[in-house]
């Protein structure tokens, strides 16, 4: 039975209720998704996410609460911030699955529910009638999955084919008389970076744009910065990140910064191998000979860097996006366009050269802006662009008002139904974010609120505030707390920081 939910028109669920596909990835930064119309539109187009915000909404303030893989998804699953859910970070021991979730209510509701795909909460998946999952990170080729009855079993291929090719089995086989909820979540473009073999070349001989602030050197801003070993200057490895394997570099000096050895190669069969070889080898004997002639000066280096990184990058993206258009074509084939609510989203952003960095973290727009592209025939207006800004901690309220049920009174998200009826609607003025790692890549934790055009953040172990002026200074170079024409608005900012932190009852600061 599907109970109303009253502020939703009852002729919103007049017909049967509606289907969830929600499409999701990890690391996919705004600005490699062309809808999103960034520096990287021309050269990596996205056409099927694309498609989504075409003839759907996208999403153009979009956050997460916790920008880290395991903690974005808790935020999801629960409509709840970190320190309620319980997982904060990645190394937490494991999501409390006997609090509530969405899939929970949906499936009492009478959805059927499944996850396939990246899951990364040191847990089996419960309330899902179909779970097929990767343990951990997973891994980009020949992957394992964890099965139903706790056994792993490794496949031949591409994690993201795939999981896609899970996720389109699965709805195949469903119970075609229940509504259903699929979460189809991908590993990519989550590091290493390793490209599907069919798209290694894709982008040969196109110059990717470089960030602005590629060679930012922190002034201005808090002492930490400096510190963040996330750089693709002296922090990207050799191997791991760049493709250029021990063997490859043997006979010159290359500074390094770690090794972690080449684990996706170490599991590719022979034809793989030779496929990833006949692509990277070239460019790296190329890379090595002109290095040894003294060819390349530090800056060419880090610009070369650079190129090889994002390539990988948004050549790994590529798979997502053939994913979306496997799935959009699976919905028109099988009649289940007009009644599937299709939506793309990724767990947080992604450095992509910005402020010299890879990763992702920070408070700052690139790591803490996420996409959110949605698709509901007849209800979301195509090419609509709502501004208001929302959070992952709205998806779970959001989908269970989809379904026409109700809510527990402790959720911490707000139902993005208002926007999705009606772009020019908002639901807050202002986010509240905090990042509980302890030192990972060297980046503090810190805490913060977010309204439309300012930002402020409290980083305790060091004692220091940062504040920035999001409309005159979108890439966040100049830190403006404390000066005497920004005191009206700090003065606002503190007071909403504390009233958020007050109503989300978060905990005294703990950077042990």
């Amino acid at each position: 039975m599907f109970l109303f939910a009253g502020s939703i028109s009852k002729s919103i669920h007049a017909n049967d209720p509606p289907n969830i596909l929600f499409i999701f990835s990890d690391d996919h930064a705004v600005n490699a998704i062309s809808a999103y119309g960034g520096p990287l539109a021309d050269v990596a187009p996205t056409p099927n996410i694309d498609r989504i915000a075409r003839e759907g909404a996208l999403f153009r303030n979009s956050f997460c609460a916790n920008s880290i893989c395991g903690p974005s998804r808790a935020c999801i699953l629960t409509g709840k911030h970190s320190h309620i859910n319980g997982f904060m970070r990645n190394s937490s021991k494991k999501f409390d699955q006997s609090q509530w979730t969405f899939p929970k209510t949906l499936q009492s509701a009478g959805y059927q529910t499944a996850v396939i795909g990246k899951w990364h909460l040191n847990s089996n998946p419960i309330a899902f009638d179909h779970w097929e999952v990767l343990p951990g990170q997973g891994s980009y080729y020949n992957p394992e999955f964890i099965q139903m009855d706790g056994t792993r079993k490794r496949f031949a291929g591409y994690a993201t084919d795939l999981t896609t090719d899970k996720a389109v089995n699965w709805l195949e086989g469903r119970d075609k008389k229940k509504p259903f909820m699929l979460m189809c979540q991908h590993k990519a473009p989550h590091r290493t970076f390793a490209p599907a073999l069919r798209h290694l070349g894709s982008l040969d001989g196109v110059q990717i744009p470089e960030p602005k602030t590629l060679f930012d050197d922190y002034s201005g801003r808090s002492r930490t910065l400096a510190a963040n070993e996330m750089e693709i200057d002296r922090h990207m490895t050799w191997a791991y990140d760049l493709k250029i394997r021990k063997s490859e570099r043997s006979d010159i000096d290359l500074p390094s910064f770690r090794n972690y050895g080449t684990p996706e190669y170490n599991r590719m069969n022979s034809e793989q191998k030779a496929k990833w070889d006949a692509h990277f080898g070239p460019k790296n004997q190329a890379f090595v000979k002109a290095f040894k002639a003294g060819e390349i000066d530090a800056k060419q280096l880090v610009r070369w860097k650079y190129q090889r990184y994002v390539r990988n990058y948004l050549e790994t993206v590529k798979a997502v996006d053939d994913s979306v258009g496997r799935l959009l074509k699976f919905l028109d084939d099988n009649n289940l366009a007009e009644n599937t609510i299709v939506i793309y989203s990724s767990d947080q952003g992604f450095y992509l050269g910005e402020h010299g960095w890879f990763d992702k973290r920070w408070i700052f727009e690139e790591s803490f802006k996420m996409p959110f592209v949605i698709r509901w025939p007849g209800k979301v207006k195509p090419g609509s662009r709502p501004e208001s800004l929302i959070q992952n901690i709205d998806y779970a309220p959001t989908f269970v008002e989809m379904a026409n049920q109700q809510l527990p009174n402790d959720i911490q998200g707000k139902s993005l139904m208002p926007i999705l009826l009606d772009s020019s609607k908002k639901v807050r003025d202002s986010l509240y974010y905090a990042y509980y790692e302890l030192g990972e890549h060297a980046v503090p934790q810190h805490f913060g609120v977010r309204t439309a055009t300012h930002k402020l953040f409290f980083l305790p172990k060091t004692d220091e505030w940062q504040m920035f002026d999001l409309v005159n200074d979108p890439d966040e170079l100049t830190n403006v707390y404390g000066k005497i024409n920004y005191s009206d608005i700090q003065a606002n900012l503190r007071s909403e920081y504390d009233r958020l932190r007050k109503e989300f009852k978060a905990p005294a600061y703990d950077y042990k």
